[in-house]
């Protein structure tokens, strides 16, 4: 079993992953802000093997403290999104950029790194079929400029990998609300309507407990997955926004959308994405698109705060 450090833990992915690996046997010690006041992890507290330190990522004196003697580090605290990237580009740089900067240089020999990065990288998708991990990088938000920074300095730093994420939804007892397939339902339960701002830009997408499953899956198959950088979504779930309303229009026939004739979304990505190469590491996602909405009208059959999202 492994020691594992895991900053920005009580987050959206964190809150899935850290109960899970606490069943699996292994140790783990949350570093996180509880910027959001979140209680996600309070079902971990009476295990022994969970340690939990209320701290800043940023913080050089605060990392030393909890990154000795790890096996594996995952660095997954960080402003996510660029609504909240653009609010605080200070902060953005300093936590998604900065910090991993820092954790690099502290960490300790033999120290094995699982990054979350984001395909938000391929920007408008330079006109390709489909993005792989060797098309052209062209983040156009602080987000991704952000977030790719890091990719390339943990990746040159060694004895790692990442995962660009696709668009992440579903339950998780850190929910945020925020996030497109996410929000989508919440409008469509609550609001029964949604205007969509370019329905045709194309997203990939992943449920969040499928993330959580990567990391576990990149653990258990370090040493042949190591050094380099993985597409991870759902390879049948490529769609439009448009279409990903149809979807949630199946789930709850009352739902209303329509495409507005004049007006822009400020998130500009539109790419298709092939995860073909952590298809061929082993990797399999287990959790659908419609899996997450049926779940979804669930949960937001119990919460309604705009508290749950990120800005």
């Amino acid at each position: 079993m492994s020691d594992i450090l895991i900053t920005g833990g009580a987050g959206y992915i964190g809150s899935v992953l850290v109960p899970e690996l606490l069943r699996l046997g292994h140790s783990v010690t949350v570093l996180d802000s509880f910027m959001y006041k979140q209680s996600s992890l309070i079902e971990c507290c009476p295990n022994d093997r969970f340690t939990v330190v209320n701290g800043d990522a940023r913080e050089e004196e605060t990392l030393k403290k909890v990154i000795y003697g790890k096996d594996f580090i995952f660095p997954l605290a960080a402003l996510v999104g660029f609504p909240l990237c653009d609010k605080d580009r200070t902060a953005a740089v300093s936590t998604n950029q900065r910090a991993i900067e820092t954790l690099l240089r502290l960490r300790e020999d033999g120290q094995k790194i699982i990054f979350p990065c984001t395909n938000s990288g391929y920007g408008l998708g330079a006109g390709q079929e489909y993005c792989t991990e060797e098309s052209p990088i062209e983040p156009i938000s602080l987000y991704g400029k952000t977030k790719m920074a890091a990719e390339k300095a943990v990746l040159e730093a060694g004895n790692s990998l990442t995962f660009r994420f696709a668009t992440l939804f579903g339950a998780s007892p850190r929910m945020r609300t925020d996030l497109l397939v996410n929000d989508f339902v919440y409008r469509a339960v609550f609001d029964r309507a949604v205007v969509v701002f370019e329905g045709g830009f194309m997203r990939n997408y992943l449920h969040v407990r499928d993330a959580a499953r990567a990391f576990i899956f990149a653990m258990e198959h370090f040493d042949a997955m190591k050094g380099t950088m993985y597409n991870c979504g759902l390879s049948d779930t490529n769609i439009s926004k448009l279409e990903l309303c149809e979807r949630i229009k199946k789930h709850i026939p009352s739902f209303v959308y329509l495409e507005s004739p004049i007006g822009e979304d400020p998130d500009k990505r539109n790419y298709l994405v092939s995860n073909e190469k952590i298809e061929k590491a082993g990797f399999r996602t287990r959790y659908t698109l419609d899996d997450g909405i049926r779940e979804l009208i669930k949960v937001y059959t119990i919460i309604k705060n705009s508290a749950y999202g990120n800005v």
